[in-house]
C-alpha cells in the first residue's frame, strides 16, 4: 500500500471511528430519555417508584435475551450492515415511546428498545477489533467508551429543553429522527470499504458448531463473568443516579442537569485517559496480560469509597464520588472490551462480545429491579452503593481464575 492510499485508509479509520461514537451517544440518549425526564412522566402517568423500576428492569430483559442472536447477526452482516439495522430499528422503538398510553404500551416500547439496543455492543467491538490492530485498539474503546458517555451528559442538558418545547412525548420522536440521518452517513463513509472478518460463504453451517467451541473455552466465562459483575454498576447509576439527586438533594429535571454532566463527564474522561495509559504501557513493551489487568486492578480500587456519597452532605462532593465511580468504571470497561478482542478469535468476537453483554444485562437487570424494591420499602441508596463498591474486585478475580493469563488469539489486522 502507497503512501497515499495508507493515508486516506488511516482518514477512514477514524471516520469510522467518529460515526461509532455518534452511535454510542444516540444509544445512551434514547436509553435515558426515560431516566432524565422521570419526574415529569412519572407526574404525567402516575407512576410508583416500583412502575419505574419495573420499566427499567423490563429494557435490561429484553436486551438480555436479545444478546442471544445479536452477536449472530452481527457477525452474519459483517460491519458494513450492522450498524445501520441496529441504530435505525432502535430509533423506530425510542420513537414508538412517544404514542404509549398504558403501562402495557410502555412496557412493550421499553421491551422494543432494550432488544434493538443489544446491537450496539456487538457491532462497536466487532469494528473496532476489524479496523484498528492491538497497539491502537485501547485509544479506540477509550474514544469510543468515553465520547458515548457525552450521550449521557447531552442527555440531562439537552432533553429538558426538548421537554420544555415539544413536552416529553416529542423528545423520543426528535432524538429518534437523529438515528435515521446516521445510517445514510454511515452507508456513505462504509462506501468501497472491506473489512477484516467480513461474513463468508460457509458460516452460517458452522454457527452451531462454533457456539460450541466458544462455550467450552474459559476466556468465554471469564470475559462473561467479568461483564457482568462491572456492568451492573453501570445499569444502576444510569437508571438511578437522576433519582439519587432528586432523592438526596431535592433537585428537579433541570437541576439535575449540571450534576449528572459533570459525573458523566468524568466517565468520559476516564475512558479516555484509561485507552491512552493502556496503549502507551503496551508501546513501552509491557505485556498484554499485565496492561489489561493492571488497568482494571487500579480501576477497581478507585470505585470502593462511592458509599461514602450517600453520607455526603455537599452535593459536589456526592457529584465527585459518582464521578470517579463511572470513570472507574468506564476505565475497566475499555480493558474488558479491549481484551475480548485481543484474546477472541475474530470470527466470534460478536458472539463473545453479546454473551458478556447478556450476561452484564441480566446483572443490571437484576439490581435494577433491587434498587426499585430496596427504595420503595425505605432503605435508601446505602445498600446498593455498598454492593456497587465491591463489584469490580470480584469481576477481576473472576476474570484472573479463568483466564490466568491473557495472550493473543490472532494477529493484528492490517
Amino acid at each position: 500500500m502507497g503512501p497515499v492510499a495508507q493515508s486516506l485508509a488511516e482518514r477512514r479509520r477514524w471516520i469510522l471511528l467518529a460515526l461509532l461514537v455518534l452511535a454510542g451517544i444516540l444509544n445512551y440518549v434514547d436509553r435515558t430519555i426515560l431516566a432524565v425526564l422521570k419526574p415529569l412522566i412519572e407526574v404525567d402517568r402516575g407512576w410508583t417508584d416500583a412502575d419505574y423500576g419495573n420499566l427499567a428492569t423490563l429494557f435490561q430483559f429484553a436486551a438480555a435475551i436479545a444478546y442471544l442472536a445479536t452477536g449472530w447477526i452481527v457477525d452474519r452482516l459483517g460491519v458494513k450492515l450492522a450498524g445501520p439495522a441496529g441504530v435505525v430499528s432502535w430509533s423506530l422503538a425510542a420513537a414508538a415511546h412517544a404514542w404509549a398510553m398504558t403501562m402495557g404500551q410502555f412496557s412493550l416500547a421499553r421491551l422494543a428498545l432494550g432488544a434493538t439496543e443489544s446491537m450496539g455492543t456487538p457491532f462497536t467491538v466487532k469494528t473496532i477489533g476489524a479496523v484498528f490492530p492491538a497497539k491502537m485498539r485501547s485509544v479506540a474503546f477509550g474514544v469510543s467508551n468515553g465520547a458515548s458517555n457525552v450521550g449521557a451528559i447531552v442527555g440531562p442538558l439537552a432533553l429538558p429543553v426538548l421537554a420544555g418545547a415539544y413536552g416529553w412525548r416529542g423528545s423520543y420522536i426528535v432524538v429518534g429522527a437523529v438515528g435515521l440521518v446516521w445510517a445514510l452517513l454511515w452507508f456513505a463513509a462504509t462506501r468501497g470499504v472491506k473489512f477484516s472478518g467480513a461474513p463468508k460463504a460457509g458460516v452460517k453451517r458452522q454457527t452451531f458448531a462454533d457456539l460450541k467451541v466458544m462455550f467450552a473455552d474459559r476466556r468465554t466465562w471469564g470475559l462473561a463473568g467479568a461483564k457482568a459483575m462491572s456492568d451492573q454498576v453501570w445499569w444502576l447509576l444510569l437508571f438511578w443516579a437522576p433519582d439519587f439527586f432528586h432523592r438526596v438533594f431535592g433537585l428537579t429535571v433541570a437541576q439535575n442537569g449540571p450534576p449528572l454532566a459533570v459525573v458523566y463527564g468524568m466517565a468520559a474522561a476516564g475512558s479516555l485517559s484509561a485507552g491512552w495509559i493502556a496503549s502507551r504501557l503496551m508501546a513501552r513493551g509491557y505485556s498484554l496480560n499485565a496492561v489489561r489487568k493492571g488497568m482494571m486492578l487500579v480501576c477497581a480500587l478507585l470505585v470502593t469509597p462511592v458509599p461514602l456519597a450517600i453520607y455526603a452532605h455537599n452535593l459536589w462532593v456526592a457529584v465527585g464520588l459518582l464521578g470517579l465511580t463511572l470513570a472507574a468504571h468506564q476505565g475497566f470497561s475499555v480493558s474488558v472490551f479491549s481484551t475480548i478482542a485481543d484474546i477472541t478469535p475474530k470470527a466470534r468476537v460478536g458472539r463473545v462480545t453479546s454473551f458478556g453483554a447478556l450476561c452484564g444485562n441480566f446483572a443490571g437487570m437484576g439490581i435494577v429491579w433491587l434498587a426499585g424494591q430496596l427504595l420503595h420499602a425505605g432503605h435508601g441508596y446505602a445498600p446498593l452503593l455498598i454492593i456497587a463498591a465491591c463489584s469490580y474486585l470480584a469481576a477481576l478475580t473472576w476474570l484472573h481464575l479463568w483466564v490466568p493469563r491473557l495472550e493473543s488469539a490472532e494477529p493484528d489486522p492490517i
